[in-house]
């Protein structure tokens, strides 16, 4: 229920700026790294809070919702509020800082007054020595110092995914708040730890040290991190030096966001500009290092096995909500750190690549470690290896290639050749140079169209009876990509590159792509398959389980009206735009007036807002997929794919041929729309969201969601 959170700024290495907004409270979190040493260096962090006024809030709120000059997010912080005024005492606020190890490493407090975790030295295996310390709080000013209550917890750790119950059964109430002259307060702390339930026995995971301080906001807290491993150090990043440090940061940032994106110099003006700040930091500020071991079904094992041990940097759609790795999120997340560091982003796509087994497989959804494991439900644990994803970090990969040093694709190729080995091995459709996405939903009486979570389209309408005689159109373009992507590597090693560009061409081929994908009745490209176009879902009595009993509530299931036959699959959205998307059709191909037109029409695609993902006229159009599982991608409005269509569009606009100028005009009109609505509706809600309505441009989904809702920077930059 947080009004707001996320990160303002954020360089992906040593520096960063957050805000958070809980109800009336403020707070600001920064950090700065200071590279030496042989350990990555020294950290600061410092935490400011405030409370802030309603009436104040109120206004506030009402500027962002209003004119775009509304209250930037990253303006100077605005003058302390006094809450005495209202007619009570400020309300506590404790802040809580975990230091714990985990598995290895070790750990010593050191306390003032048996309360005040004044420090923490210790040791680990990345880390050599530090010395963590919590100084003393103190008013924004950073120079008086500020009453504060202290309290410590020491436990064995049972899991980093635990640390919170552990501090939640550890909290008392039997603690009095008492500045001088001030009215004393009860208020809540950490007290004894008394174990966890279900957890007697179990060995310690490592080792949890806690600091609750207490006060009156507001005030600010700084926690330095020295490492041992450097020499001369200039001395300590804390008060007057943080405030330095973070000053020169935040100007070094702002230049090298203009630089890299120039948004400036095409005409934003400074909201806007601190908008396209936010989504990129964002992004940044939700990268994280995983460990641990995907659970895989493979079809020559009975029962699922732990895979091996694995290690993943990578960035994530949400780090509150989706805290781990998806493969073909992970592509269109690259395509803008690529362009902010070249270098992170080869780490991040060498880190996916080493994911994969002997056959050329890399798992679509990454699960690692019991932090990931904790966010996700127990059915979606399993990684089938038969299930692909899109290769869209093939995207990312091109746009790296030209200046990506030939050791790193020397070391890269090997793993590329695997992948697109195994795509063309295990994904092959009925017919040559067709494709099959493997794994959709098998339980038919369930699903009122099976899912294909495969293609990351989810539940976009594919053929009603899965069969193997079906052909997947939008992964038919992937290959070409692929195809296209893998001969560009090899060209740049000096390794053969005929057969990648012969399968480019095949696949290419606008004659035969519309002989295995143009539906003429239609008027569209589609995928092919034994379909049904009536079916629907109705409710159903179930009978009670014995004589007497009541019956169960009645379920939804699917009902065929009319029995499937090979043909077309009559839905027209995002996967109809594929040969467009990733740029097959040729300028003067004769169908690209025909999808031009689908694009710009309300009655199917377009929308104030952005492309929807499946046609207003739709049989499927926003139906519900089972009981509990409502329309995904059957109509809301996804970045990622605006993105692929802005992309296409400004290719198409500046080639030569009969529908350049029709390409320019729906370019410019849906660059608008997108960027408009996601400023919009981030002023108004504080968010980038996971899809937007396509009747109200409203953010819907998961929040916050700097994945690929991140691409409008690329969008605004017009950097494609």
């Amino acid at each position: 229920g947080l009004s707001r959170y996320g990160w303002l700024m954020h360089d992906g290495e040593n520096f960063g700026v957050q805000e958070i907004r809980d109800g009336a409270l403020f707070l600001k979190t920064e950090f700065v790294k200071r590279p030496g040493g042989e350990h990555g260096g020294d950290w600061s962090w410092r935490v400011t809070a405030r409370m802030e006024v309603s009436g104040r809030r109120a206004a506030w709120a009402g500027r962002r919702a209003g004119a775009p000059d509304s209250l930037p997010p990253s303006s100077p912080l605005p003058p302390p509020l006094a809450l005495q005024a209202t007619g009570g005492p400020a309300p506590l606020l404790s802040l809580f800082f975990y230091v714990a190890t985990d598995g290895q490493g070790t750990l010593e407090p050191h306390l003032e007054n048996r309360t005040r975790l004044a420090a923490v030295t210790g040791t680990a295996e990345e880390l050599g020595h530090f010395t963590l310390t919590f100084l003393r709080p103190t008013a924004e000013s950073g120079e008086d110092p500020k009453y504060a209550s202290y309290n410590y917890l020491e436990a064995a750790s049972p899991g980093l995914h635990r640390l919170t119950e552990v501090v939640r059964s550890s909290l008392s109430n039997r603690f009095v708040f008492a500045p001088p002259g001030k009215p004393r307060r009860r208020f809540f702390a950490v007290d004894a730890f008394r174990g966890l339930p279900g957890a007697v026995g179990e060995p310690p995971r490592g080792r949890l040290l806690l600091h609750q301080v207490t006060l009156e906001p507001p005030g600010m807290v700084e926690v330095t991190f020295e490492s041992g491993s450097i020499a001369d150090r200039p001395g300590r990043l804390a008060g007057g030096a943080l405030s330095a440090a973070l000053a020169q940061h935040t100007a070094a940032f702002e230049q090298r966001f203009e630089e890299t994106f120039r948004l400036g110099h095409k005409g934003f003006p400074p909201p806007q500009r601190r908008f396209a700040q936010a989504a990129l930091s964002d992004m940044l500020g939700g990268m994280g290092y995983f460990h641990g071991r995907s659970l895989v079904q493979s079809p020559l094992q009975e029962h699922p096995v732990p895979a091996p041990e694995a290690a993943l940097f990578t960035a994530v759609p949400s780090r509150s909500f989706f805290p781990r790795g998806f493969l073909w999120d992970e592509g269109f997340h690259q395509l803008l750190l690529a362009r902010w560091d070249p270098a992170l982003s080869r780490e991040v796509i060498a880190h996916w690549l080493d994911l994969m087994n002997a056959e050329g497989w890399i798992p679509r959804e990454q699960i690692l470690g019991e932090e990931a494991q904790a966010k996700v439900p127990p059915e979606f644990l399993l990684q089938h290896s038969e299930t692909a994803n899109p290769p869209t970090l093939l995207l990312a990969l091109q746009q790296l290639l030209p200046a990506a040093p030939l050791p790193y694709l020397r070391r890269l190729f090997p793993r590329l050749r695997a992948w697109y080995d195994w795509y063309n091995r295990t994904q092959a459709g009925p017919l040559p140079l067709t494709f099959r996405w493997r794994g959709r939903d098998s339980q038919l009486e369930r699903f009122l169209n099976p899912k294909t979570l495969a293609s990351g389209l989810d539940d976009y309408p594919r053929a009603s009876h899965p069969s193997p005689e079906e052909r997947h159109l939008d992964l038919r373009c992937w290959m070409a990509l692929a195809s296209r992507v893998l001969a560009e590597v090899a060209e740049r090693l000096g390794e053969p590159a005929g057969p990648y560009r012969e399968m480019e061409r095949a696949l290419s081929d606008n004659g035969l792509l519309e002989q295995l994908h143009w539906a003429q009745e239609l008027g569209a490209f589609a995928d092919y398959g034994n379909h049904s176009t009536a079916v629907g879902l109705r409710w159903q009595r179930v009978a009670p389980a014995a004589p007497g009993q009541p019956p169960p509530a009645p379920q939804l299931v699917r009902e065929v009206r009319e029995a499937p036959r090979p043909r077309f699959v009559g839905a027209l959205g995002y996967v109809s735009l594929f040969p467009l998307l990733l740029q097959l059709l040729r300028p003067d191909s004769p169908r690209l007036p025909t999808v031009l037109a689908a694009m710009r029409s309300e009655r199917q695609l377009w929308t104030p807002f952005g492309l929807r993902s499946l046609a207003r006229d739709s049989p499927l159009y926003m139906q519900r997929n089972t009981q509990h599982d409502p329309p995904y991608w059957r109509g809301p409005i996804w970045v990622n794919i605006n993105y692929l269509a802005l992309r296409a569009l400004h290719s198409y606009a500046s080639a030569d041929g009969p529908q350049q100028e029709r390409a320019a005009e729906i370019y410019q009109e849906l660059r608008h729309n997108l960027m408009a609505n996601l400023y919009r509706q981030y002023t108004e809600s504080g968010f980038l969201w996971e899809q937007y309505s396509d009747s109200t441009g409203r953010g819907q989904g998961c929040h916050p969601f700097a994945g690929w809702s991140a691409l409008v920077v690329l969008v605004m930059a017009e950097d494609y």
